[in-house]
């Protein structure tokens, strides 16, 4: 972001690009602009805070707007976007509640080095609220203004003279917690807003590789429901090539600390989803006349509810 405008511009609507993240389900960008007796759609609704899309998008993510789901998806209440428009400061101190900075704005506004501030940030002082890929397939991680002045009125001592001896030997040692501590942040955000056990379980699948996935779950079925229930961490407009390879490294958990915090929390999900509710695969033995047992019930239901058997 060595360019002015162009920092404005990711700070208020996000990357955009090739490798860069897009609309989350169910986003302000999706969602459109109707409104229903359920409440209103994303668009709407950031329209009426007077958020733009990544605005709206990460205000929700950090639990300042609530949400509810209804047959017709996510949706704002109109008592939430009360208690938000009636609330003092609005909507300078939503707005300030929500700016993104990048290393060198945040340095700025701290008073402080860049490299202090990404020293810090390696160390996980605070965490990254987002990230992309820039041209030379660098990550870039954006920070939300308000945790970096929280960190300073919290300890000021960070701010000057030397780096904390353990920090400094961290950090030689070749540290760098900005991914981990993202992956963290968006996979509580995603606990949050979901109370199905399979679902949670899926959450947490994501943060997790295809080889360490199956070494928790080796049930193919089991895998399977939680493939399609799984969300993504970041969205991808770009469906392969080496940005991708960079996106996808940056959401997998890769420190074997990290693996196995993950791994665990994982198995206790899973104990809780299979008590709920198990995983049934309709059997495709032939009957006579080349009817299979799986026309007892639709295949195409038992998909929908357990994913592909």
């Amino acid at each position: 972001m060595t360019v002015q405008m162009y920092a404005e511009l990711k700070e208020r609507q996000g990357p955009l690009g090739p490798g860069s993240a897009g609309p989350e389900p169910g986003s302000a960008e999706e969602s459109g602009s109707c409104a229903d007796g359920e409440g209103l759609a994303f668009g709407a609704a950031a329209r009426a805070l007077g958020l733009r899309v990544r605005e709206f998008e990460l205000a929700v993510q950090l639990g300042e707007v609530r949400t509810v789901r209804t047959g017709a998806g996510p949706r704002v209440e109109q008592a939430e976007l009360t208690r938000l428009t009636t609330a003092e400061g609005f909507p300078d101190a939503l707005v300030a509640r929500l700016r993104v900075v990048g290393t060198a704005d945040g340095a700025a506004l701290l008073g402080i080095s860049p490299g202090r501030l990404t020293r810090l940030a390696r160390g996980g002082f605070f965490a990254p609220v987002r990230f992309y890929v820039n041209r030379y397939r660098a990550v870039v991680w954006l920070y939300r203004a308000a945790d970096l002045t929280e960190l300073a009125a919290r300890q000021p001592e960070l701010l000057s003279g030397r780096t904390p001896p353990g920090l400094s030997a961290a950090l030689a040692a070749g540290e760098d917690r900005r991914a981990e501590t993202w992956r963290a942040r968006r996979i509580e955000q995603l606990l949050a807003r979901t109370e199905e056990p399979w679902a949670r379980a899926a959450v947490l699948a994501a943060a997790l590789g295809p080889d360490d996935l199956a070494s928790v779950v080796d049930d193919p079925h089991e895998r399977g429901r939680l493939r399609e229930l799984r969300p993504a961490l970041i969205r991808i407009r770009s469906d392969g090539g080496p940005l991708r390879d960079v996106i996808d490294r940056t959401v997998t958990a890769d420190d074997p600390r990290e693996i196995r915090r993950y791994r665990a929390a994982l198995t206790e999900a899973l104990r809780v989803a299979r008590a709920d509710r198990s995983v049934p695969c309709p059997e495709d033995t032939p009957r006579s006349g080349g009817r299979h047992r799986s026309e007892d019930r639709p295949r195409g239901l038992w998909r929908r509810l357990f994913g592909r058997c």
